[in-house]
């Protein structure tokens, strides 16, 4: 079988010192690509540089995290560097638009700025015609009206490490060609379960979101994309299909949002 971790961020200090290893297992385990969201200016030289290293697995997107907004005096010259990264780079460079999106949890005193830099990274998707990764965390209602208010624009992309309703597929879906993220949490979090028992297959994605939200039984240690074959096998039992009929879909689904051109083919690694 043939997977895809569509949320990896192998480039992560936590990876620093076996991260041979780490793609190694990957590859060993089936998950021969890797999609590498941006987090911030500070770390897109050893995003770019894991890219380069594993030219034939991992694949960047640019982009800068709502966390990365709070307290930080730079925001817009960080804003401005990431849509310049976008617009200057060789066409095909990054496969997608993220990690960008909304997070509350550990601040509600950024709302605005947050919310002008995820609608400036929306924008620059469209200008681009490339892939959303959107990140939300307690911030579903600020997301919802956004992504809604740009209904019949051409939004694509994953709403990543998805944690709402199966109301809110279906009104994603009418405003965007989206698919939805899973990972480590489907091998525990009960209400995650119930939303992938309802959502049909050719909506997700899997994810590891390394190195956070370990699956079971490795919850409490390091993530890492050798993992997904046990995210996608709990989707398969959620799901009642057999784990290589899920991992067929949901790779299928990850190559058509970020790795194919317009005619269907792989865009090339980076050199």
């Amino acid at each position: 079988m043939e997977y895809i971790d569509t949320h990896a961020h192998i480039f992560a200090p936590e990876f620093d010192g076996d991260r041979d290893a780490v793609v190694a297992a990957a590859v060993a385990a089936g998950v021969r690509r890797m999609l590498l969201p941006a987090i911030d200016p500070a770390s897109n030289d050893a995003l770019m540089q894991t890219c380069r290293q594993y030219p034939r697995n991992c694949f960047p997107m640019m982009g800068l995290h709502p966390t990365s907004v709070n307290d930080n005096p730079r925001w817009r010259d960080d804003l401005e560097q990431c849509v310049r990264l976008v617009k200057e780079s060789p066409r095909g460079l990054f496969c997608g638009v993220g990690e960008i999106g909304l997070d509350y949890y550990w601040s509600r005193d950024f709302r605005d700025e947050q919310r002008e830099v995820f609608v400036r990274q929306l924008e620059l998707s469209l200008e681009e015609d490339l892939p959303v990764a959107i990140h939300v965390r307690e911030a579903w209602d600020d997301v919802m009206d956004i992504v809604l208010s740009m209904r019949g624009r051409g939004l694509k992309g994953v709403f990543h490490s998805f944690s709402g309703t199966v109301d809110m597929v279906r009104e994603l879906c009418g405003a965007g060609d989206f698919l939805f993220g899973i990972g480590g949490p489907a091998t525990y979090k009960k209400s995650l379960q119930r939303v992938v028992r309802e959502m049909d297959l050719s909506l997700m994605v899997l994810e590891t979101d390394c190195p956070y939200q370990s699956p079971q039984p490795h919850c409490g240690t390091r993530n890492e994309p050798s993992y997904i074959p046990l995210v996608c096998n709990a989707v398969a039992q959620i799901k009642g299909v057999t784990p290589d009929l899920a991992a067929q879909i949901t790779t299928e689904n990850a190559v058509r949002m970020f790795l194919a051109d317009n005619n269907g083919a792989l865009k090339r690694p980076i050199k």
